[in-house]
């Protein structure tokens, strides 16, 4: 793990996301108690433990995939209680503030039973960590078939009835991905667009319980409901995308009039840690696609 905070570094990034186990396993090894010093000592020494909630910085886990609060089954539902148990126990001994999840899947029951099963769930794991600082953040989807999240319903319902159920809305927050909005059906592929996107959701969820950005292009059209993640200023959302091009044509002229701008100037987000989430490796000319991406996204800042 504490190679992904020097990786980062050399990226010129400063923040990262980090998988504290195999995020295909359902069980893992206990982390190694030298690892966890190492680690702690790097943030310390970057500085990445300043700011955030209590001073605990801005860095981020993305927990299992395996992992399903709504689950109707109740082996895979106890299985999933007890592997986001061990999620929110490694990063409270790691000093991570964020844990990202996706919400769950309904399928084979009601939306409505899936939204009171992840609460019933949180109320477990909230009373397992009592005192614990670790956020958990429920990440928006692309909304394809059974998964919650996808309308911005779901989530101020999801956020509601966890609150309801586990009485600490301190550790219940948002993650929001740009390429999860624009699949799901919220536009963000103009500047004008993406403000009232982000303005229905104010409305909704609260911008303030956004905890975590992930900002990717989508490769996906409006509504599409397909997760596929692209290069800022490749897709549907950054201006590069064409109906019949296999590959988007980055524009920087484009990307400034992108909601990419919205997201990137607007006030109410500022606390909250970006990560990139894009495809990773070298451009034809051997540079590492993640500066690439952050160079992009900060001629937005200033404009």
């Amino acid at each position: 793990m504490c190679n992904a905070l020097t990786e980062a570094t050399t990226l010129g990034l400063g923040c990262v996301q980090v998988f504290t186990k195999n995020q295909q396993q359902w069980k893992a090894r206990p982390l190694d108690p030298a690892m966890v010093t190492e680690w702690r000592d790097q943030v310390s020494a970057l500085g990445w433990n300043k700011g955030g909630p209590d001073n605990r910085g801005g860095i981020v886990s993305h927990a299992s995939y395996l992992i399903n609060l709504a689950s109707c089954k109740p082996d895979l539902l106890t299985q999933s209680v007890d592997l986001m148990t061990d999620e929110i126990e490694r990063c409270e001994t790691l000093g991570i503030p964020y844990l990202v999840h996706h919400p769950g899947s309904f399928v084979g029951w009601t939306r409505e039973q899936g939204i009171a099963t992840i609460a019933h769930s949180y109320k477990d794991l909230l009373s397992r960590t009592r005192g614990y600082k670790t956020i958990l953040c429920l990440e928006g989807t692309a909304g394809a078939g059974s998964q919650l999240g996808g309308p911005f319903e779901d989530l101020a319902e999801l956020r509601a009835a966890t609150i309801s159920a586990a009485s600490e809305p301190g550790r219940v927050g948002f993650c929001l991905d740009t390429c999860h909005l624009h699949a799901a059906g919220h536009d963000m592929a103009t500047i004008e667009s993406a403000r009232a996107t982000l303005n229905h959701f104010d409305a909704l969820c609260g911008l303030a319980n956004v905890k975590v950005l992930h900002i990717n292009d989508s490769k996906g059209r409006l509504g599409s409901h397909l997760d596929r993640h692209d290069h800022i200023g490749h897709g549907w959302v950054g201006g590069g995308a064409t109906p019949h091009a296999k590959e988007g044509i980055y524009s920087a002229a484009k990307l400034k009039k992108s909601g990419f701008a919205a997201v990137m100037r607007d006030p109410r987000l500022a606390h909250a840690a970006r990560i990139l989430e894009t495809p990773k490796g070298q451009d034809d000319n051997g540079r590492q696609w993640d500066s690439i991406n952050l160079k992009r996204l900060g001629t937005l800042i200033d404009e």
